[in-house]
């Protein structure tokens, strides 16, 4: 089990950018290495879906509506997680959340994910 903390939301116009970033504490007993990590979203009135994850290999995976503009990455040794978001729209307004799971593979779909954080809104508009 981890605990997971957003943070870097905020407002923005159309074409900005915005770095989401993720802190996660771990027991000294467990090892982050061994978790796949994934950024999620929620927009008022909608489900929460899956926007990005980064397998517990490094190999990194993204919905299409975000792909080219958005990128994940991690830093074990740093405790973190982050998303580089650039020329962002209207459309990726959300409640933006980062989970974690500790398995391999994917971690594509909210029902895997065991631990969550409490969200960093995204506001986009101009």
């Amino acid at each position: 089990q981890v605990q997971l903390v957003e943070s870097g939301g905020g407002s923005v116009q159309p074409g900005g950018s915005l770095r989401l970033s993720c802190g996660i504490a771990i027991s000294e007993h467990d090892d982050l290495s061994l978790y796949c990590l994934a950024w999620f979203r929620q927009a008022p009135g909608k489900e929460r879906e899956w926007v990005a994850f980064i397998s517990r290999d490094g190999d990194t995976r993204y919905r299409d509506a975000v792909k080219g503009r958005f990128t994940i990455s991690r830093d074990n040794a740093k405790k973190t997680l982050s998303l580089q978001m650039n020329n962002l729209q209207p459309e990726d307004t959300a409640n933006y959340y980062c989970g974690a799971v500790r398995a391999w593979g994917s971690c594509s779909a909210a029902s895997v994910i065991d631990d969550w954080g409490q969200g960093t809104q995204v506001f986009v508009s101009s």
